[in-house]
């Protein structure tokens, strides 16, 4: 499996998120309160039975089928997919959405693609190929480049969520020499870390694993890291948890920066 292949499933699922954009629709709220539109389920179906032929061992955790009760087996390789993350955004018609696909091995995710396609954006990454970004213009890549996530400087720049803060992530962003603050909404975020235009995206709030591993591998093969609130990095395929719900992720940090993760740790912040 390559990074391409899975571009090329990502691609044709945008394809699916612009039709219904480009139309009049309705957002129905799910048992979670979130919404869902046909955007995010006619996107999860067209990606799932390709990612399934592409790696028919790998188990296929789809954000659409575990919401409407289709728990998928445990497994040690796992694609996690977010047909539509940012549905918010999406509904908003403000462009910050995308369309998410992860690799997880063992709990760490290997290979990420985070494509906005209304804004005609795509990001990519592996532990292999390392970290990429692209313009798509007709469904197509174009200038695609390498990127790296930067050194962190003393004043930083923070990214947040544009639908989702919290008054925890506003008192984390307190404690710390942020310069500068800049919202975005869907995977977006981890991909400004990844190429270098911003250095912490704190979220102390409530997120489930498609929401955040392809975001997350982009970010760690760009030389990233994402962490638990203690340090630890942020491991995916989480079931039978005690204190919440299979594939719920904790509290994370992510940081363009390892070293800062570490300093941030050793002082207990």
């Amino acid at each position: 499996m390559t990074l391409a292949e899975l571009i090329a499933i990502a691609l044709l699922g945008g394809e699916e998120v612009l039709a219904v954009y480009a139309t009049p629709f309705d957002a129905k709220t799910k048992a979670d309160a979130s919404p869902v539109t046909q955007a995010d389920l006619r996107c999860e179906a067209v990606m799932k039975p390709l990612l399934a032929e592409l790696s028919p061992d790998v188990v296929i955790v789809a954000e659409e089928a575990v919401s409407a009760g289709d728990m998928p087996a445990e497994a040690e390789r796992l694609f996690l997919v977010d047909p539509l993350d940012g549905t918010k955004e999406f509904v908003n018609r403000n462009g910050d959405f995308t369309v998410n696909i992860a690799l997880v091995e063992n709990g760490v995710p290997t290979a990420g693609v985070v494509y906005a396609p209304a804004i005609g954006k795509l990001w990519a990454g592996s532990a292999r190929e390392g970290a990429s970004m692209a313009d798509v213009v007709d469904g197509r890549l174009v200038t695609q480049r390498k990127i790296v996530a930067r050194k962190a400087p003393d004043r930083l720049v923070a990214v947040a969520s544009r639908s989702h803060g919290s008054a925890e992530t506003e008192e984390w962003l307190k404690r710390h020499e942020v310069e500068r603050f800049v919202s975005r909404g869907s995977s977006l975020k981890f991909c400004l870390l990844a190429e270098g235009e911003a250095d912490v995206y704190p979220r102390l709030g409530r997120t489930m694993e498609w929401d955040t591993a392809a975001g997350d591998a982009v970010l760690r093969a760009a030389g990233g890291i994402v962490t638990t609130l203690d340090g630890a990095p942020l491991v995916y395929g989480k079931r039978r948890q005690a204190e919440d719900v299979d594939f719920a992720n904790p509290h994370f940090v992510a940081f363009a920066d390892p070293l800062l993760a570490r300093t941030l740790a050793e002082d207990g912040a």
